[in-house]
């Protein structure tokens, strides 16, 4: 398990070398803050590329727009610096996809050198880096009517392991369950395209094992849950 999640913040992050084989490295960053890494995010424009741009200019809600536009200002930051390049020259791309071959499937950096995924939640956003592919997933403690609507859509096991707790002990073991699938099915690629059911993932604490991957739970801000899964 990851025990320490490194905070980017305002200033410039020393990042060090590339994570190389099976290595993770996971950091976390409040989305509110007007500067990422040593760039305003007022003036993030600069920085992202065209499609970037146009997707945050479809966010209506000036907080939703706010979120996107650090948490890619950050991820940038970061691939900069694990690549030896300025956040503006990472050109981002998206691998196949597993479902149906179409060209919407784990975003990738041109050319490899650096697997990576991106997560936010609330005000919280994680992101993670890998020399093989790699998940990472946050998640904001579910409200009861999200309990209710998600809890048949998961594993049989996990629906009943929830079902069996009660409501206060539901919401963040439920949050748990979901930020763990949700880190394996961006890891593999899929997203939500097949649904939540596989893999199980389990509510105890400690996740049930997933064949091919490891997943473990992540430290985060109190009200969330996070996880990473990573290509054993």
């Amino acid at each position: 398990m990851i025990e320490y999640v490194n905070q980017l913040g305002g200033g410039a992050p020393r990042t060090g070398a590339a994570p190389g084989a099976a290595a993770a490295a996971v950091w976390c960053l409040d989305t509110t803050l007007d500067v990422v890494g040593g760039h305003p995010v007022d003036a993030a424009a600069a920085v992202l590329d065209a499609a970037e741009r146009e997707r945050a200019g479809k966010l209506l809600r000036p907080a939703d727009r706010q979120r996107y536009l650090a948490s890619h200002l950050g991820l940038r930051v970061l691939l900069g610096g694990y690549l030896g390049l300025a956040p503006r020259e990472v050109v981002l791309v998206r691998e196949d996809c597993p479902c149906c071959g179409g060209p919407h499937g784990r975003p990738a950096v041109a050319g490899g050198g650096v697997h990576f995924s991106l997560s936010h939640s609330g005000n919280s956003a994680y992101l993670a880096f890998a020399g093989v592919p790699v998940g990472v997933d946050v998640e904001e403690m579910p409200g009861a009517a999200a309990v209710a609507d998600v809890l048949p859509l998961l594993h049989p096991a996990e629906t009943a392991e929830l079902g069996a707790l009660s409501a206060q002990d539901r919401r963040p073991a439920l949050a748990r369950v979901w930020a763990r699938k949700e880190a394996c099915l961006k890891a593999v690629g899929t997203g939500l395209a097949n649904g939540l059911t596989d893999p199980y993932v389990g509510s105890a604490p400690t996740p049930a094992a997933v064949p091919g991957w490891t997943l473990t739970d992540l430290p985060s801000p109190a009200g969330y849950a996070a996880a990473l899964a990573v290509r054993s």
